[in-house]
Formats: structure tokens, C-alpha cells, sequence
């Protein structure tokens, strides 16, 4: 029997194996980076807005998306909006976007509902409807013409030609 006032080693590792001891890894806090210091043709491919466009939304949007405190060392608002604007642009998963922003998939994910959530509330301002007729009558004259029920709107959406050949 071993005697109690003497250290194990064997417990000692068992018991760190366990997580009993609570140690936790040192905090890494990784440098932010000036998304708005690259070059231009670098944030059309990466966000697909221009530093001026991402300057006018950030203005429009800041109210809603910044972080109440500074605890936990937060993203800025601009990054908030960035991550949401590459994880738009790019059409991938979470992970994606977040592997390349270095960051967690909770925090993309938060990060894309703050910009959702604040530009839904801007949609008012934006979009607007033909106040001159009702939404029945514009549901009927869709239907008419395209044989589509219950749509009130469309939206015209250009592609870019694919000049290679699909053979």
C-alpha cells in the first residue's frame, strides 16, 4: 500500500488524463487583421464588395452588430461584417470561412446571424413595392402572365459567360 502523503506519478498522470486538475492551455489571441488594407481587387475576390462598398454597409449596419463589451477580446464590427459578407460570397460551409478567417465555426455562425438579423432590418429601406397596387393584384397578374401562384416579385440575376466549351 502506498503511502498517502507521497505523490504518485502514475495517479498524477491518470488524474491529468482525467481533466481532474482543471489546467487549461494558455489563451492564443491571434493579431486582427485591417481587412479594408488590401488591395482591391483582393476584397472583390474574397468578399465581392469594394472597400467603399464595405465602408457604406459597415455605416449602415454598426448599430446593430457591435458587441455590447470588449470581453473575451470580441470581433470589431467590420470583421463581423467581413466574415459574413466572405461566408455570402462564397457559398461554403461554415468551416470554410472559418479556416480561413481563423476562426471557430460558432463564431462564423454568430457572426453571419448578427449580419442576417441587422440586414433584415434595413429591408424596408431598400425594397419597395409598387404602392399603387395590392398584393393580390400583383399575385393575380403573375399568375397570369407566367403561370407562377402566389409571387409578388422577381429579382433579374446576371451570370458571367462561360467561355470554355462543355465538351
Amino acid at each position: 500500500m502506498a503511502c498517502p502523503f507521497e505523490n504518485d506519478r502514475v495517479e498524477e498522470g491518470a488524474a491529468l488524463l482525467r481533466g481532474e486538475l482543471h489546467l487549461r492551455p494558455e489563451r492564443v489571441i491571434r493579431p486582427r487583421i485591417d481587412v479594408l488594407a488590401f488591395p482591391e481587387h483582393f476584397l472583390f475576390e474574397r468578399y465581392r464588395f469594394t472597400s467603399q462598398s464595405i465602408i457604406y454597409i459597415h455605416n449602415l449596419i454598426r448599430p446593430y452588430i457591435s458587441n455590447i463589451t470588449n470581453r473575451s477580446h470580441p470581433l470589431t464590427s467590420q470583421q463581423i461584417l467581413c466574415v459574413a459578407l466572405r461566408f455570402f460570397a462564397n457559398g461554403s460551409f461554415l468551416y470554410n470561412v472559418g479556416d480561413a478567417e481563423h476562426l471557430s465555426k460558432a463564431t462564423v455562425c454568430r457572426a453571419v446571424r448578427k449580419v442576417c438579423l441587422a440586414l433584415k432590418r434595413l429591408l424596408p429601406i431598400f425594397i419597395v413595392f409598387p404602392g399603387h397596387k395590392p398584393v393580390r393584384a400583383i399575385k393575380e397578374e403573375f399568375h397570369r402572365i407566367a403561370g407562377f401562384p402566389s409571387v409578388i416579385g422577381c429579382i433579374e440575376w446576371n451570370t458571367h459567360p462561360h467561355h470554355g466549351s462543355l465538351t
